[in-house]
């Protein structure tokens, strides 16, 4: 029973040294999750549009780079987020298309009559199903999408400053966007 007892803090200190083994690597990332669809073709969805009838499907998107912003107006880093959509549509760099996400059409519509519209087209999500093809887990999230209409990167979410200058335009530039 002793020998136990004395193994209990060997096996402690050996969880806790494998522990920051792992979160002391360069790179490490804690708030990065993994995504499965990251290279694959992003999945099939054909949503009908919040405004003018502009319905938004994924083949649609297919021929340039894209960013598309899965939001919602009841999301407070969505709101957060969404003065650096603005800045980043109005350069004219990137296609930004959004996806109101298990949000009410009325309200999504407040909220961007309220800050602005940064988005191409918006596709409506109601019941979150191209949300969960996509693997969202929760709002707001960003993937970039390559002319052939593979996910290239998440953003897991609001986007920063940093976001934008060190990942997004950099990975715009190398799929051949501005």
């Amino acid at each position: 029973m002793r020998r136990v007892i004395a193994l209990v803090p060997v096996a402690l200190f050996l969880v806790l040294a494998a522990y920051f083994f792992v979160v002391l690597q360069p790179g490490y990332d804690p708030h990065a999750l993994p995504s499965a669809m990251i290279d694959k073709e992003a999945p099939a969805f054909d949503l009908p549009g919040l405004r003018d009838g502009k319905a938004l499907a994924r083949d649609t998107l297919r021929g340039q780079p894209a960013v598309i912003n899965f939001f919602a107006s009841w999301c407070v880093p969505c709101r957060q987020e969404h003065p650096l959509l603005m800045r980043l549509a109005a350069t004219g760099k990137v296609a930004v298309y959004g996806i109101a996400y298990k949000d009410k059409p009325e309200d999504s519509t407040r909220l961007l009559d309220q800050m602005g519209d940064p988005y191409r087209a918006i596709g409506i999500d109601r019941l979150g199903r191209t949300g969960l093809d996509f693997g969202v887990y929760g709002v707001p999230e960003t993937y970039v999408l390559d002319a052939a209409g593979h996910i290239r990167k998440r953003f897991v979410g609001p986007l920063t400053p940093a976001d934008i200058e060190k990942e997004l335009l950099p990975l715009l530039r190398t799929l051949g966007g501005s």
